[in-house]
């Protein structure tokens, strides 16, 4: 009998796929708090680096440096089958269109016990919404 396990991909938003000790992957699929045109927060983890890798669809990483009081953010339309590597401390978080699927690798738990959230003023939404334009999204 083999010991090799399968996952698969057949929910809506996050997902672990394997969680074990020191790591795991899940992915991500478009869900409400992701489509491009309403993201409500970015997010930062302070114990691990967060890898991204586009499998199908359109979707945008974005980074935030609060430093200043004065939130400045960067957009980067994403490209398949790259893996995009968010250091931990940096707040992030990413826009999908629809059919839009990642894969996530990250230290074991960290959707459950490495999470801060920073809610989006109208401010913020309307920079981000003028980013992803500037980017042809």
């Amino acid at each position: 009998m083999s010991k090799i396990r399968m996952s698969s991909c057949n929910g809506e938003g996050y997902m672990p796929l394997s969680i074990h000790e020191g790591w795991q992957v899940a992915y991500l699929t478009t869900c409400e708090k992701h489509h491009l045109d309403d993201l409500e927060n970015m997010e930062v983890h302070n114990q691990t680096d967060e890898l991204f890798i586009l499998l199908q669809g359109t979707a945008v990483l974005l980074e935030a440096d609060y430093e200043t009081g004065h939130p400045v953010f960067e957009a980067l339309n994403m490209k398949p089958f790259i893996m995009y590597d968010v250091p931990q401390g940096v707040w992030h978080n990413i826009a999908m269109a629809p059919d839009t699927l990642l894969l996530i690798i990250e230290k074991d738990n960290t959707h459950l016990n490495d999470v801060a959230y920073r809610p989006f003023t109208t401010d913020d939404c309307a920079k981000v919404k003028k980013l992803m334009e500037m980017i042809g999204i």
